[in-house]
């Protein structure tokens, strides 16, 4: 394996997958799905388990180390934990985690846990039930909370918690959430609202960073945490004797496109170089007429090349996003 195969014409090391295993949700997030029905993909649209084993095979061989399962949601997806199972017995794969919105996870976490998963990311947007189904369209902030909580009695770790900042609806419950990490072992992390698609919410003011910090500032000092060599980008943080963190997404106060190592696979096989950017690369096509694994390679260094050097969302005339946040995979 030549470990630079995947470096683009910037210099970035991609060794970083984000696998999209299906489009569907059983939650309806306001900043992520929009008002009209979207049509979902066709089942013999979505990649096979084994099709999606065999793109993971080839990114390793080209340097993918890292792989996060998506969705949608995947939980909704049959035989996932196998899928799992199967995905940590890639031997180049060191780093397997799942982003979930934490509603069927409480009765997956044993089997989870046997396929081999031990980090989690868990979508948690609000403390307030009510609140919950706003956001969501779904009253589910019990099965929420027992995943998390569950999560973190079965020993998986870190459990990160994903919040979208979100002006006017959950600004007031901004110190509450990152309290959450004085109060358990919680990675809390507030994620900057990124217009992507036709979502239901329209967020012509965001809620940046600066003032994130601020609306959480009176919990006492946020103390920076060094970043590892496998981390995100999220800027880390942590309040004086917190067994949890704090961190900051910032995709538009400060992106963190110069450090961008990360592809994207979707469900439906398209294999794209940027989340906020529309450019992508057909991997099922080649797939089912039955190229040869070189052939595969060659589209992995194609949407490579073609990765642009950084998205265009804070700029004065933004390059809009079409696809929709549920199909791309976050």
């Amino acid at each position: 394996m030549n470990e630079n195969e995947l470096t683009d014409k910037y210099l970035r090391h991609l060794n970083y997958l984000r696998l999209s295993i299906t489009d569907r949700c059983n939650l309806r997030c306001i900043y992520c799905t929009p008002r009209e029905l979207i049509p979902k993909l066709r089942h013999k649209a979505i990649l096979r388990y084994e099709e999606l084993l065999r793109i993971v095979r080839i990114g390793a061989s080209l340097g993918i180390t890292k792989v996060r399962v998506t969705g949608g949601e995947p939980l909704v997806r049959k035989g996932v934990c196998g899928f799992l199972a199967e995905l940590s017995s890639i031997d180049q794969i060191a780093d397997i985690s799942l982003t979930t919105n934490g509603v069927l996870l409480e009765p997956h976490l044993e089997e989870l846990w046997a396929a081999g998963i031990r980090r989690m990311n868990i979508s948690l947007d609000t403390l307030d039930r009510k609140k919950f189904e706003k956001i969501t369209g779904v009253d589910a902030f019990d099965a929420v909370w027992n995943g998390i909580q569950g999560a973190l009695e079965a020993g998986f770790s870190p459990v990160k918690i994903n919040t979208v900042a979100l002006r006017g609806i959950n600004d007031d419950e901004l110190a509450a959430l990152a309290k959450l990490s004085l109060d358990y072992p919680l990675h809390v992390r507030f994620i900057e609202h990124m217009p992507i698609g036709r979502a239901v919410m329209e967020d012509s003011h965001p809620l940046l960073a600066p003032e994130i910090r601020e609306r959480i500032r009176a919990l006492g000092e946020l103390v920076p945490v060094q970043n590892g060599t496998s981390d995100g980008p999220a800027e880390r943080y942590r309040l004086e004797g917190a067994p949890g963190e704090i961190g900051l997404i910032r995709p538009l106060s400060h992106h963190f496109c110069s450090r961008c190592n990360r592809l994207r696979l979707t469900a439906s096989g398209m294999l794209r170089p940027c989340l906020l950017s529309d450019r992508e690369e057909d991997l099922r096509t080649p797939l089912r007429k039955g190229l040869l694994d070189d052939d595969l390679k060659a589209v992995f260094l194609r949407a490579v090349r073609d990765k642009p050097r950084c998205h265009t969302l804070a700029e004065k005339d933004p390059v809009d996003v079409c696809a929709q946040m549920c199909a791309i995979g976050g």
